[in-house]
């Protein structure tokens, strides 16, 4: 996800929409939706690593995720030794119409296809008249979710069913973490989400962008953040609402989040370095 798309408010995503997207999801999203009923459970019991795209990535060697279940996002594909670690998932949230057209759309999602190796993808509902008018991602196992609600209007700690409309995301790791704990994985660490822009003044990645590159109208070509400080607040306002309802949603139901991360901001879970979280597999 880009900064820009961040900063935009709920909403906005859909409006952009083509044309005929309608307001209301029809029967046949419906029936998408219902096919991730194969999904819940999964990987119940098991440990899952969520490769965020944020810089500190640079400084590990993702490749000693090797045999781990990894779970990609967005440009995630051009992290170095991607091929080596595998990832089993590879996660996109909402696409914002109106920064792309769908042509950028079409390419970027060609130049993902070809990278992703044998990883099952989850997309928004949004992108499934693109993919299937344009035959995009043939032969590969494609499942979409519908971020449709809020995460303000959520009054329990039931873990999130993506078989059904779901909170729309400021950061594509939200929509991640929900996936993650709707498959049963009950310890998920994070890696690369690192959310400290807002002090850098730059966003950046832990790679160079390809077909996605000078796409977002929030920043300078060297990642400079152009917006006010007033919109950056709201969006992270928003978005560490959204991690603290994980939380709360993970406690809950016995799932343990690590972030292991190098530095960063995200401070809602508890923090494991990932070369001490790794050791302690071989010492048990």
């Amino acid at each position: 996800m880009t900064f820009a798309s961040m900063l935009l408010p709920y909403g906005v995503h859909e409006l952009r929409r083509r044309h005929k997207q309608r307001a209301e999801l029809s029967g046949s999203i419906l029936q998408t939706l219902k096919a991730n009923r194969e999904l819940a459970g999964r990987h119940h019991g098991q440990r899952c690593f969520i490769v965020g795209n944020g810089p500190s990535v640079k400084a590990l060697d993702l490749t000693v995720l090797e045999g781990e279940t990894v779970i990609s996002v967005s440009n995630g594909y051009l992290h170095a030794g991607f091929m080596r670690f595998a990832p089993k998932y590879h996660v996109v949230p909402q696409i914002t119409y109106g920064t792309m057209t769908e042509d950028q759309v079409a390419r970027w999602f060609t130049e993902m296809h070809d990278n992703l190796g044998e990883a099952e993808l989850l997309l928004n509902e949004t992108e499934a008249g693109i993919v299937a008018e344009r035959k995009l991602f043939a032969g590969r196992k494609v499942h979409y979710v519908a971020l449709r609600t809020s995460f303000d209007d959520i009054g329990d700690t039931s873990i999130i069913d993506i078989a059904k409309p779901i909170p729309r995301v400021d950061s594509v790791p939200v929509l991640a973490l929900m996936i993650a704990m709707h498959m049963g994985f009950e310890n998920i660490v994070l890696l690369g989400v690192d959310h400290d822009s807002w002090r850098s003044g730059y966003y950046t990645y832990a790679f160079d962008l390809k077909t996605q590159a000078d796409t977002d109208f929030s920043v300078t070509s060297e990642g400079k953040i152009l917006s006010p400080n007033y919109d950056t607040f709201q969006s992270l306002a928003r978005l560490w609402r959204q991690y603290r309802r994980l939380a709360m949603i993970a406690s809950a139901n016995g799932i343990r989040i690590i972030n292991a991360g190098i530095g960063g901001e995200l401070d809602e879970f508890e923090r494991i370095p990932l070369n001490l979280l790794l050791s302690q597999d071989k010492v048990q």
